[in-house]
Order: C-alpha cells, then structure tokens, then sequence
C-alpha cells in the first residue's frame, strides 16, 4: 500500500512537472521538450529527486519503527493493518454501488422462473455506471439536436472549410517566417545588407564563371542591363536560378546545392547589380523588361 502511494506521488510530480513546462513554454508545432531536449534532463532531475525524497521518507519511518517499544510496534502494525481493512471495505463498497450485484448467497432472491436445459436466469438490476452512463447520452443527444438543428450550429462539413481555410492561413504564415520553405510564389527581394553580403559571396563561388564578377556576362548574358531572356524580377531570377535556365543553354538548377534562403539571398544580390554598367559588358540579350509590366 505504502509502496503504491509512494509511486502515485512520483508519477503526480512528474506529470505536474510536465504539464508546467508545457504551459510556461508553449511552441507552435509539438512538444516543449521534443523542441528543447535539455527540458527532458530537468524532468530526470525532479524523477531523481522525487525518488529520492521518497527512500528518505521510508529510510526515516524504517528507523522511527525500530526505535519504538515492542507494545508500540504492536500497536502501530494493528493500526496500519486497520486502515487496509478500511479501504479494503470501501472499495467493496464502491464496486457493489457501482454494480448492484447479489452475492451468490443471496441469488436465489433473483433467479427467474424460466429453465432452459437446467440453465436458469438470474433478475439482476442494470450496473447504475452504465445507466448513468446511458443516461448521459441521451441529454447529450438532446444538446447535440438542439445545437446543431435548432440553434443552426456549423456542420461537420462547414466545420472542415472552416479549419482547411484557417490551416491556409497559418501555413501562409509560416512559410513567411521559414526561410527554407522560400519558394518563387513567396520569394521576396532582400534589401538587408546582410543578405546582400551573403548572397554576393554565394555568386563569387558559383556565378563568375558565366556571368563574370561584375555581372556584366560571359558566356553566360549580361545581369546589369534591362534586359532579360526570362522575367527579371525575384520571383523570375530565383526560378532560374532553382530550376535552370533554357534547356540546353547551360544554366543549370542550383536547388539541389543551395538552400532556399541561399538562393533568394543570391538572387537579390544579382538584382542589386542592374545599372552597375560594368566595363565592356555583353551584348544585350532577350527582351526589355520593366517591373510590374508583362
């Protein structure tokens, strides 16, 4: 008996632990100590610790029972083996309330008059927990009718659409917020000075080749002028650079070697280059293009 209480009191502080952590540091996708695995060692600690109080506790009641006279043990047993018998009885009680069920000294009172074979039956009255329980769904269906066909609640349909739009949303958000979720329907242009550094060093290692140090083109076209064989604004430039270019004409697709973000940052830094006039550019190719203009 001792020894389950001792387990109940450990697996409550436990929980309580857990549910606080949860609650103090709430995140949006998962749990607080999925997301943050050093919240796992702080529940080890309050186990540990629990556990420890506990051995103490008992180590303590071990050493107060022995230093005690034979006729107080004696006594303490008595009343220790007095409580047991107590809950022993309550709990009888509670499951014969819960049941309704005659001892089998008393099933005679109850068996019916019919005989099958030798096989009698016996009137035992419904468990009051599953007529409570019947019970309970019959005001909830009644609540349920009134909700949804009096007072003109959402359907489960209307519910759905409701939710689907709301996960829209948020999926929306998120890949705002998610750098790596970047792609050319939510690419925005980057004006930060460090997304420009880094998308520079980015084109220094896999641009110059073609398109030269400056930008002004090789044997790849020129990306100062106005001009531009696909559209030359960041959602056109960053699906070049995540997809490739004109098949056959050697740019290829960069999505397989740079992040999302790597390639906006990339793809920004070569917008920053246009009207730079670099010395003896290439020759325009493609066609005149103007922002906001098709």
């Amino acid at each position: 008996m001792k020894l389950l209480i001792s387990v109940l009191r450990v697996t409550a502080l436990v929980v309580i632990a857990f549910l606080l952590i949860e609650y103090l540091l709430p995140v949006e996708d998962g749990l607080a100590v999925m997301k943050y695995p050093v919240l796992l060692g702080i529940l080890a600690v309050v186990l540990i610790a629990a556990l420890a109080i506990e051995i103490a506790i008992a180590a303590l009641g071990n050493v107060l029972f022995k230093s005690l006279k034979e006729d107080a043990r004696e006594k303490y047993l008595q009343e220790e083996l007095l409580k047991k018998e107590k809950f022993r009885n309550w709990f009888k009680k509670l499951r014969s309330n819960l049941t309704k069920t005659k001892p089998i000294e008393e099933e005679g009172t109850i068996i019916m008059d019919h005989d099958y074979d030798g096989i009698r039956e016996l009137d035992n009255k419904l468990p009051p927990w599953w007529l409570y329980g019947f019970y309970a769904t019959i005001i909830y269906a009644f609540g349920y009718m009134a909700y949804y066909h009096i007072f003109d609640g959402a359907t489960q349909a209307e519910e759905y659409q409701a939710e689907v739009a709301q996960a829209r949303v948020e999926i929306e958000e998120y890949k705002k917020n998610a750098p790596d979720l970047i792609d050319a329907s939510t690419v925005a242009l980057l004006t930060d000075e460090a997304d420009l550094s880094a998308g520079s060093k980015i084109y220094n290692v896999n641009c110059v080749a073609c398109h030269r140090a400056d930008g002004g083109g090789g044997i790849g076209p020129n990306l100062t002028d106005d001009y531009w064989i696909i559209d030359g604004d960041i959602a056109g430039v960053y699906t070049v650079i995540s997809e490739g270019g004109r098949p056959g004409k050697g740019m290829i697709s960069w999505k397989q070697d740079l992040k999302p973000l790597e390639m906006a940052q990339v793809a920004s830094y070569i917008l920053s280059l246009h009207g730079s006039n670099p010395p003896d550019p290439k020759e325009a190719e493609g066609e005149l293009f103007v922002v906001g203009q098709e």
